[in-house]
């Protein structure tokens, strides 16, 4: 299966760059690149690619805002979007992944790891390591803005799922969460998918912000 993807970075160097090791991999198609926000999100409704390569610090638009119009916009909802960073702890990153990223990058990443990162994110996983569940944790836990309010939907959680789910939001992958629990992995695989059904979330990233705004992890837990 080809995967279609696309670029957005106001540096030409880095578009180029990335352009170049798209084409060491067979099964992508390079389908186009934007300079700033705006011509992303046009980028976005003209190609619709599978994966849209997303740098957060751009003129006219940034990266953030591209990101949220892009993935709650009816006609894009289909392009998942990998943030590119300069470094893990990027101040911006919280703020991208909470307007619907499925992930980040970052830029200095070897070619093998863009290619399985972006072969991750068009399956319709997450690209989110736990070490960066852990970023977003602790950003959550210092934020005052929680409102404790839980939507009608984790009400028909079962008490199992709201337990995978809070392993989900403390960072844990399906294997951590299957010795955790004493479960098969295919199960635990079963439970995650089970939630994101239920709570019409696009990836685990969802989860993990869903799981904090709502108040059901407590700060500092896991």
């Amino acid at each position: 299966m080809t995967i279609r993807v696309a670029i957005a970075d106001d540096q030409s160097l880095v578009r180029d760059g990335f352009r170049l090791q798209l084409t060491l991999s067979p099964d992508f198609e390079f389908v186009g690149e934007a300079s700033n926000g705006l011509q992303a999100v046009d980028l976005a409704c003209r190609q619709r690619p599978d994966v849209l390569l997303m740098d957060v610090r751009m003129p006219e638009l940034d990266g953030i805002e591209a990101t949220r119009r892009i993935t709650t916009d009816p006609r894009t909802g289909g392009v998942r979007v990998l943030v590119l960073t300069t470094f893990e702890l990027d101040e911006y990153v919280y703020a991208a992944l909470a307007a619907g990223a499925s992930g980040f990058l970052l830029k200095d990443v070897s070619p093998e790891d863009l290619a399985q990162g972006i072969r991750i994110v068009a399956a319709g996983d997450a690209l989110l390591a736990p070490s960066v569940t852990r970023l977003l944790v602790r950003e959550f836990a210092r934020r005052p803005t929680r409102t404790g309010a839980q939507p009608q939907a984790l009400h028909e959680l079962t008490d199992r799922e709201r337990e995978v789910l809070v392993l989900v939001a403390q960072g844990l992958s399906n294997a951590d969460i299957a010795a955790r629990l004493v479960i098969s992995p295919a199960t635990a695989k079963t439970h995650v998918s089970r939630i994101l059904t239920k709570l019409s979330a696009r990836d685990r990233v969802q989860l993990v912000v869903m799981a904090y705004e709502c108040g059901l992890v407590r700060p500092g837990a896991g």
